[in-house]
């Protein structure tokens, strides 16, 4: 326990030019995060990497943009506004390839700052509720403060560090960010049911969070031998398991184990991670690598889009040349699944945005990133219907996906598929 200092000496470790990775979503290590910001007027040039965070994010504030800069390699809702304004930066990359980045020194980490559980007898902490890259910043970065924190629950898997890869360790008692479940909507649980329809018994399923992962999970209930194999889940998944809707047992893949890289949601789904054998919290590398998730049959991807043209171009990282979000693991499980025996890679999203823009689009707007391609596309679902685009012309894509946008959009679409697409319709 000689690595055991105060906060601030721990800190002191950080030094200007450093580039430093902060462990992301529910585990941003929210005491070391605000002693560095504390600490900014004696830094410069400080670069910090991350994904998805939750909680407040400081050091992205102008008034330290020359203390540090960010580059979100996956962007949260407390980045948004800085990448957007030019403050922070946006690295777009799959999910499963930002381990490689640390490892072959294309971003090597100099500090890694992350929250782990207490030790065990043996001397192991756990990274608790997110493994995902942290599991390859804490072997590539030369110096790791670890947040040492009772309320981490403690996971399993490539989530277990031994004390002695922690260069400092720092007492604290902080709560593990919450997520509350969405309240769902009619067009949510349409969507949940024509999504639900698609999956079969002894399906694998990769899903994310939000209001339409959770409206499909709430149709799941009378499915039988239901797998996970997924980047993250949450609260949703909880009473399928309870009911044994959700077993594992016909998964090739590390079977009977529900196989995630990072957990978000409230303290019922962390009470249920916590020394639960059950759960394999694993390399976001190894977890999200398509050949690993083919192996599973029946593969069921189900991910979500900002919009989607009439050719099936998939936007899901910006809003026309506004970075929102990231590539993350889309495509990792888009292809992965349609690789698998039985797979199916669905797109599921409202047929409108809350203001009333139509999601399906003639053409994406200019700039969006297309994150799946039209070559990848399968299934497109809309509270409006399913949508196989799978081997169709685009005459036929369009056709589909223009039977699945808001009514009051169909004339209009038609129209111009026709002026753009060189296509004609029916509607």
């Amino acid at each position: 326990m000689s690595q055991l200092v105060s906060v601030d000496v721990a800190i002191s470790a950080i030094q200007s030019g450093h580039r430093i990775y902060l462990h992301s979503v529910a585990a941003a290590p929210q005491t070391l995060i605000k002693e560095m910001v504390r600490q900014a007027g004696r830094l410069q040039d400080v670069e910090i990497i991350h994904l998805h965070t939750e909680g407040p994010a400081p050091y992205a504030e102008p008034q330290y943009q020359d203390n540090f800069r960010v580059n979100c390699l996956f962007i949260g809702g407390n980045m948004r506004k800085a990448v957007q304004e030019g403050r922070a930066d946006y690295t777009p990359v799959f999910l499963s390839e930002i381990p490689h980045l640390f490892r072959s020194n294309i971003l090597d980490i100099d500090v890694a700052l992350i929250n782990v559980s207490p030790p065990d007898k043996h001397g192991f902490c756990s990274l608790g509720v997110t493994v995902e890259a942290a599991h390859e910043a804490l072997l590539s970065a030369e110096i790791v403060i670890a947040q040492i924190n009772p309320n981490m629950p403690r996971t399993h898997g490539d989530a277990l560090v031994h004390m002695n890869r922690l260069t400092y360790m720092v007492d604290v008692d902080d709560p593990i960010f919450e997520v509350q479940p969405p309240v769902l909507g009619e067009i949510e649980q349409a969507i949940g049911r024509h999504v639900a329809s698609l999956v079969d018994d002894g399906a694998t399923l990769q899903m994310g969070i939000g209001a339409i992962p959770d409206a499909v999970l709430h149709e799941l209930h009378g499915h039988k031998n239901l797998g996970v194999h997924t980047e993250m889940f949450s609260d949703g998944l909880l009473p399928l398991l309870e009911k044994g809707v959700v077993n594992g047992r016909l998964k090739t893949v590390h079977p009977n184990k529900i196989v995630a890289t990072f957990v978000m949601g409230t303290k019922n789904v962390y009470d249920f991670i916590d020394d639960n054998p059950m759960v394999a919290m694993l390399d976001v590398a190894y977890v999200n690598n398509p050949t690993v998730i083919q192996r599973n049959p029946k593969m069921t991807a189900i991910n979500s889009a900002i919009e989607v043209d009439l050719s099936g171009q998939v936007c899901a990282d910006s809003i026309g040349t506004a970075p929102y979000s990231g590539v993350g693991g889309q495509v990792d499980f888009m292809r992965g699944s349609a690789l698998s025996r039985g797979g199916k890679p669905i797109i599921a999203l409202p047929s409108r945005t809350a203001k009333g823009v139509s999601r399906i689009a003639t053409i994406l707007k200019p700039g969006a990133g297309v994150v799946t391609t039209r070559a990848h596309v399968h299934y497109v679902v809309t509270e409006h219907g399913i949508a196989y685009l799978h081997g169709k012309t685009l005459r036929e894509r369009a056709e589909m996906l223009i039977h699945i946008a808001h009514p009051d959009e169909r004339e209009r679409l038609a129209r111009e598929a026709r002026d753009v697409w060189k296509v004609s319709v029916r509607i």
